[in-house]
Protein backbone atom coordinates (compact mmCIF):
# COMPACT_ATOMS: atom_id res chain seq x y z
CA UNK A 1 0.00 0.00 0.00
CA UNK A 2 1.02 3.41 -0.51
CA UNK A 3 2.74 5.62 2.06
CA UNK A 4 0.63 8.88 0.96
CA UNK A 5 -2.51 6.07 1.02
CA UNK A 6 -2.52 5.26 4.46
CA UNK A 7 -3.04 8.49 6.38
CA UNK A 8 -6.09 9.21 4.17
CA UNK A 9 -7.55 6.00 4.27
CA UNK A 10 -6.68 6.22 8.22
CA UNK A 11 -8.63 9.53 8.53
CA UNK A 12 -11.50 8.05 6.89
CA UNK A 13 -11.79 5.25 8.85
CA UNK A 14 -11.79 8.07 11.51
CA UNK A 15 -14.22 10.28 10.50
CA UNK A 16 -16.28 7.11 9.53
CA UNK A 17 -16.23 6.42 13.35
CA UNK A 18 -17.15 9.16 14.62
CA UNK A 19 -19.75 9.78 12.07
CA UNK A 20 -21.75 6.41 12.94
CA UNK A 21 -21.01 7.16 16.68
CA UNK A 22 -23.10 10.82 16.08
CA UNK A 23 -25.68 8.61 14.14
CA UNK A 24 -26.03 6.49 17.33
CA UNK A 25 -26.35 9.17 19.94
CA UNK A 26 -28.99 11.16 17.65
CA UNK A 27 -30.96 7.57 17.36
CA UNK A 28 -30.85 6.80 20.85
CA UNK A 29 -31.85 10.69 22.05
CA UNK A 30 -35.24 9.79 19.52
CA UNK A 31 -35.47 6.31 21.20
CA UNK A 32 -35.24 8.11 24.75
CA UNK A 33 -37.63 11.21 23.72
CA UNK A 34 -40.47 8.38 23.45
CA UNK A 35 -40.37 7.43 27.03
CA UNK A 36 -38.87 10.43 28.58
CA UNK A 37 -39.18 14.10 28.59
CA UNK A 38 -37.23 17.34 30.32
CA UNK A 39 -38.44 18.30 33.30
CA UNK A 40 -40.78 21.28 33.02
CA UNK A 41 -40.10 24.72 34.52
CA UNK A 42 -42.58 25.03 36.81
CA UNK A 43 -44.50 22.28 39.36
CA UNK A 44 -48.36 22.48 39.39
CA UNK A 45 -50.08 25.31 41.49
CA UNK A 46 -46.07 27.33 41.39
CA UNK A 47 -48.27 29.95 39.25
CA UNK A 48 -49.97 31.18 42.44
CA UNK A 49 -46.69 31.09 44.28
CA UNK A 50 -45.91 34.21 45.53
CA UNK A 51 -42.53 35.38 46.83
CA UNK A 52 -43.98 35.61 50.74
CA UNK A 53 -45.56 32.74 50.70
CA UNK A 54 -42.57 30.79 49.65
CA UNK A 55 -40.43 32.47 52.17
CA UNK A 56 -42.81 31.81 54.93
CA UNK A 57 -43.02 27.98 53.60
CA UNK A 58 -39.36 27.61 53.78
CA UNK A 59 -38.92 29.34 57.49
CA UNK A 60 -41.74 26.77 58.01
CA UNK A 61 -40.18 23.77 56.74
CA UNK A 62 -36.72 24.64 58.51
CA UNK A 63 -38.45 25.03 62.07
CA UNK A 64 -38.56 22.30 64.33
CA UNK A 65 -40.84 24.12 67.13
CA UNK A 66 -43.45 22.50 64.58
CA UNK A 67 -42.75 19.01 66.43
CA UNK A 68 -43.73 18.24 70.20
CA UNK A 69 -40.43 18.98 71.84
CA UNK A 70 -38.94 21.65 69.45
CA UNK A 71 -36.55 18.74 67.96
CA UNK A 72 -38.22 17.99 64.88
CA UNK A 73 -38.58 19.99 61.17
CA UNK A 74 -39.28 19.01 57.90
CA UNK A 75 -35.73 19.44 57.38
CA UNK A 76 -34.94 16.79 59.78
CA UNK A 77 -35.78 14.03 57.35
CA UNK A 78 -35.61 16.07 54.30
CA UNK A 79 -32.49 18.11 54.17
CA UNK A 80 -30.94 20.09 51.85
CA UNK A 81 -27.84 21.53 53.47
CA UNK A 82 -24.29 19.96 52.43
CA UNK A 83 -25.04 18.70 49.16
CA UNK A 84 -28.13 16.11 50.44
CA UNK A 85 -30.79 15.47 47.80
CA UNK A 86 -33.77 16.05 49.76
CA UNK A 87 -33.69 13.08 52.36
CA UNK A 88 -31.57 11.84 55.38
CA UNK A 89 -29.63 8.55 53.54
CA UNK A 90 -30.97 6.77 56.40
CA UNK A 91 -32.74 3.26 56.29
CA UNK A 92 -35.49 4.51 58.26
CA UNK A 93 -36.11 8.17 60.06
CA UNK A 94 -36.07 8.59 63.69
CA UNK A 95 -39.08 10.92 64.84
CA UNK A 96 -38.94 14.43 67.40
CA UNK A 97 -38.92 11.43 70.21
CA UNK A 98 -36.42 8.89 68.72
CA UNK A 99 -38.80 6.42 67.51
CA UNK A 100 -38.10 5.10 63.98
CA UNK A 101 -40.90 5.47 60.91
CA UNK A 102 -41.60 2.36 59.41
CA UNK A 103 -40.42 3.07 55.86
CA UNK A 104 -37.36 5.06 54.00
CA UNK A 105 -37.75 8.64 53.89
CA UNK A 106 -38.02 9.80 50.22
CA UNK A 107 -36.77 12.48 48.32
CA UNK A 108 -38.36 16.21 48.35
CA UNK A 109 -37.13 17.31 45.48
CA UNK A 110 -39.08 17.11 41.81
CA UNK A 111 -41.57 16.02 44.42
CA UNK A 112 -44.74 17.73 43.00
CA UNK A 113 -45.18 16.39 39.82
CA UNK A 114 -45.72 13.19 41.71
CA UNK A 115 -49.09 11.74 41.19
CA UNK A 116 -49.49 10.76 45.05
CA UNK A 117 -47.33 11.18 47.35
CA UNK A 118 -46.02 8.31 50.12
CA UNK A 119 -44.82 5.03 49.13
CA UNK A 120 -48.42 4.11 49.99
CA UNK A 121 -49.82 6.88 47.84
CA UNK A 122 -51.87 8.34 50.35
CA UNK A 123 -51.37 11.78 50.21
CA UNK A 124 -53.01 13.38 46.62
CA UNK A 125 -50.79 16.41 46.49
CA UNK A 126 -47.45 18.49 48.29
CA UNK A 127 -49.80 20.37 51.06
CA UNK A 128 -51.98 17.06 52.11
CA UNK A 129 -48.11 15.56 52.31
CA UNK A 130 -46.47 18.32 54.50
CA UNK A 131 -49.31 18.34 56.73
CA UNK A 132 -49.60 14.70 57.23
CA UNK A 133 -46.13 14.00 59.32
CA UNK A 134 -46.54 17.52 61.65
CA UNK A 135 -49.30 15.16 63.11
CA UNK A 136 -47.62 11.65 62.82
CA UNK A 137 -47.02 10.65 67.07
CA UNK A 138 -43.95 9.08 65.38
CA UNK A 139 -42.78 11.45 63.05
CA UNK A 140 -43.32 15.77 64.79
CA UNK A 141 -45.70 13.95 67.27
CA UNK A 142 -48.29 17.36 67.39
CA UNK A 143 -51.53 16.16 68.94
CA UNK A 144 -53.87 18.06 66.66
CA UNK A 145 -54.12 20.92 64.21
CA UNK A 146 -55.68 23.59 66.77
CA UNK A 147 -52.34 23.21 69.29
CA UNK A 148 -49.56 23.80 66.09
CA UNK A 149 -52.30 26.99 65.27
CA UNK A 150 -51.83 28.27 68.58
CA UNK A 151 -48.30 27.54 68.67
CA UNK A 152 -47.51 29.47 66.00
CA UNK A 153 -50.18 32.39 66.77
CA UNK A 154 -48.04 32.83 70.19
CA UNK A 155 -45.18 34.22 67.95
CA UNK A 156 -44.92 37.66 66.59
CA UNK A 157 -42.59 36.76 63.92
CA UNK A 158 -44.93 34.49 62.33
CA UNK A 159 -47.93 36.52 62.62
CA UNK A 160 -46.13 39.06 60.89
CA UNK A 161 -44.97 36.52 57.83
CA UNK A 162 -48.52 34.75 57.50
CA UNK A 163 -50.07 38.37 57.32
CA UNK A 164 -47.71 38.95 54.32
CA UNK A 165 -48.37 35.56 52.83
CA UNK A 166 -51.87 35.63 53.35
CA UNK A 167 -53.02 39.46 52.94
CA UNK A 168 -56.98 38.86 51.95
CA UNK A 169 -57.16 36.57 55.16
CA UNK A 170 -58.88 38.00 58.16
CA UNK A 171 -56.99 34.23 60.06
CA UNK A 172 -54.43 33.66 58.32
CA UNK A 173 -52.97 31.10 60.61
CA UNK A 174 -54.65 28.07 59.92
CA UNK A 175 -53.64 24.34 59.74
CA UNK A 176 -54.28 24.42 55.84
CA UNK A 177 -52.22 27.54 55.09
CA UNK A 178 -49.19 26.22 57.36
CA UNK A 179 -49.54 22.84 54.81
CA UNK A 180 -50.19 25.56 51.48
CA UNK A 181 -47.32 27.30 52.86
CA UNK A 182 -44.62 24.70 53.12
CA UNK A 183 -45.87 22.96 49.68
CA UNK A 184 -45.36 26.07 47.92
CA UNK A 185 -41.48 26.16 48.98
CA UNK A 186 -41.30 22.66 48.30
CA UNK A 187 -42.45 23.52 45.05
CA UNK A 188 -39.29 25.36 44.56
CA UNK A 189 -37.57 21.98 44.68
CA UNK A 190 -36.95 21.59 40.79
CA UNK A 191 -33.65 19.26 39.96
CA UNK A 192 -32.41 19.52 36.71
CA UNK A 193 -29.61 17.15 35.57
CA UNK A 194 -27.09 16.37 32.75
CA UNK A 195 -30.01 13.88 31.17
CA UNK A 196 -32.07 16.77 30.68
CA UNK A 197 -29.49 18.35 28.57
CA UNK A 198 -29.25 14.98 27.02
CA UNK A 199 -33.54 15.01 26.27
CA UNK A 200 -33.04 18.78 25.10
CA UNK A 201 -30.01 18.00 22.37
CA UNK A 202 -26.69 18.43 24.35
CA UNK A 203 -25.26 14.96 22.27
CA UNK A 204 -22.07 15.77 25.08
CA UNK A 205 -24.39 15.42 27.94
CA UNK A 206 -24.04 11.97 28.92
CA UNK A 207 -20.42 9.57 27.91
CA UNK A 208 -20.57 6.96 26.15
CA UNK A 209 -21.07 4.15 29.17
CA UNK A 210 -23.94 6.79 30.36
CA UNK A 211 -25.69 6.54 27.01
CA UNK A 212 -25.37 2.44 26.74
CA UNK A 213 -27.08 2.05 30.28
CA UNK A 214 -29.51 4.16 28.69
CA UNK A 215 -29.88 1.96 25.84
CA UNK A 216 -30.03 -0.82 28.12
CA UNK A 217 -32.85 0.83 30.34
CA UNK A 218 -35.05 1.30 27.45
CA UNK A 219 -34.61 -2.07 26.22
CA UNK A 220 -34.73 -3.96 29.33
CA UNK A 221 -38.37 -2.29 29.33
CA UNK A 222 -37.43 -0.59 32.85
CA UNK A 223 -39.39 1.98 31.37
CA UNK A 224 -42.37 0.21 31.76
CA UNK A 225 -42.80 2.03 35.24
CA UNK A 226 -39.64 3.95 35.03
CA UNK A 227 -40.55 7.04 32.06
CA UNK A 228 -41.77 10.24 31.68
CA UNK A 229 -40.22 13.42 33.34
CA UNK A 230 -39.70 11.90 36.42
CA UNK A 231 -38.40 8.57 35.23
CA UNK A 232 -40.88 7.59 37.72
CA UNK A 233 -43.20 8.53 40.29
CA UNK A 234 -46.85 8.55 37.79
CA UNK A 235 -48.57 4.73 38.84
CA UNK A 236 -48.66 2.18 41.26
CA UNK A 237 -47.28 -0.98 40.95
CA UNK A 238 -46.71 -4.47 42.72
CA UNK A 239 -43.05 -5.32 43.83
CA UNK A 240 -42.56 -8.42 42.87
CA UNK A 241 -44.41 -9.39 39.86
CA UNK A 242 -42.09 -12.33 38.70
CA UNK A 243 -40.24 -13.10 42.26
CA UNK A 244 -41.01 -12.05 45.85
CA UNK A 245 -39.56 -9.27 47.67
CA UNK A 246 -37.95 -10.53 50.74
CA UNK A 247 -39.83 -8.99 53.16
CA UNK A 248 -43.50 -9.13 53.36
CA UNK A 249 -43.91 -7.21 56.55
CA UNK A 250 -45.12 -4.06 54.63
CA UNK A 251 -48.05 -4.35 52.90
CA UNK A 252 -48.30 -0.94 50.91
CA UNK A 253 -51.49 -0.06 49.62
CA UNK A 254 -52.95 -2.70 50.91
CA UNK A 255 -52.72 -0.90 54.40
CA UNK A 256 -54.52 1.73 53.44
CA UNK A 257 -57.30 0.52 51.24
CA UNK A 258 -57.55 -3.48 52.58
CA UNK A 259 -57.74 -4.30 48.98
CA UNK A 260 -56.53 -7.46 48.08
CA UNK A 261 -55.82 -6.33 45.06
CA UNK A 262 -53.18 -3.88 46.59
CA UNK A 263 -51.45 -6.05 48.77
CA UNK A 264 -46.95 -5.26 47.81
CA UNK A 265 -48.61 -2.73 45.97
CA UNK A 266 -46.29 0.57 46.06
CA UNK A 267 -46.29 3.53 44.46
CA UNK A 268 -43.05 3.99 41.32
CA UNK A 269 -40.26 5.91 42.81
CA UNK A 270 -38.95 8.82 40.71
CA UNK A 271 -35.44 7.69 39.84
CA UNK A 272 -34.58 11.39 39.76
CA UNK A 273 -31.45 11.59 41.72
CA UNK A 274 -31.88 8.01 42.51
CA UNK A 275 -27.84 7.65 43.07
CA UNK A 276 -27.59 10.49 45.86
CA UNK A 277 -30.84 8.75 47.97
CA UNK A 278 -28.87 6.14 49.49
CA UNK A 279 -30.74 3.44 50.68
CA UNK A 280 -33.32 2.30 48.39
CA UNK A 281 -36.52 0.55 48.59
CA UNK A 282 -39.43 1.18 51.05
CA UNK A 283 -37.92 -0.41 53.56
CA UNK A 284 -34.15 1.02 53.15
CA UNK A 285 -33.31 -2.62 52.21
CA UNK A 286 -30.70 -1.83 49.79
CA UNK A 287 -27.84 -0.17 50.41
CA UNK A 288 -26.16 -0.62 47.11
CA UNK A 289 -27.39 0.93 43.77
CA UNK A 290 -26.24 -2.30 41.84
CA UNK A 291 -27.72 -5.35 43.91
CA UNK A 292 -31.42 -2.38 43.95
CA UNK A 293 -30.69 -2.51 40.32
CA UNK A 294 -30.13 -6.57 39.99
CA UNK A 295 -33.16 -7.21 42.22
CA UNK A 296 -35.82 -4.87 40.22
CA UNK A 297 -34.62 -6.76 37.21
CA UNK A 298 -35.41 -9.84 38.67
CA UNK A 299 -38.05 -9.27 40.89
CA UNK A 300 -40.33 -6.82 37.88
CA UNK A 301 -38.90 -7.85 34.66
CA UNK A 302 -37.97 -11.22 35.13
CA UNK A 303 -34.72 -10.14 33.91
CA UNK A 304 -30.94 -11.64 35.01
CA UNK A 305 -29.07 -8.59 34.03
CA UNK A 306 -25.01 -9.20 33.66
CA UNK A 307 -22.50 -7.47 35.83
CA UNK A 308 -21.47 -5.07 33.29
CA UNK A 309 -25.06 -4.48 31.93
CA UNK A 310 -25.68 -3.32 36.03
CA UNK A 311 -22.64 -0.95 35.86
CA UNK A 312 -23.89 0.59 32.49
CA UNK A 313 -27.50 1.08 33.92
CA UNK A 314 -25.96 2.45 36.98
CA UNK A 315 -23.75 4.61 34.96
CA UNK A 316 -26.99 6.22 33.92
CA UNK A 317 -28.94 6.40 36.73
CA UNK A 318 -25.87 8.69 37.86
CA UNK A 319 -26.71 11.22 34.95
CA UNK A 320 -30.10 12.04 36.91
CA UNK A 321 -28.51 13.68 39.59
CA UNK A 322 -29.26 17.42 40.27
CA UNK A 323 -26.14 19.25 38.36
CA UNK A 324 -25.47 21.02 41.47
CA UNK A 325 -25.16 17.75 43.71
CA UNK A 326 -23.61 15.32 41.26
CA UNK A 327 -20.55 13.42 42.13
CA UNK A 328 -18.68 13.38 38.93
CA UNK A 329 -16.13 9.77 38.74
Amino acid sequence: MSRTLLPALLLCTGLFTINASAENTERLMRKASRHFSPLPAEMPGAENDTPELIALGRKLYSDPRLSINDTQSCASCHPLDNQRAGMDNLPRSPGAEGTLGNRNTPTVLNAGWQFALFWDGRAKDLADQAGQPILNPIEMGMPDQQTVVVKLAALEEYRSAFRSAYPDSDTPITYANIAHAIAAFERTLRSESRFDDFLSGDKEALNARERNGLNLFIRSNCVRCHDGPLIGGTLYEKLGAYAPFHSSEDQGRFEITKKEEDRMVFKVASLRNVALTAPWFHDGSATSLADAVQLMGRMQLDVELKPEEIGDIVAFLGSLSDKALEIRP
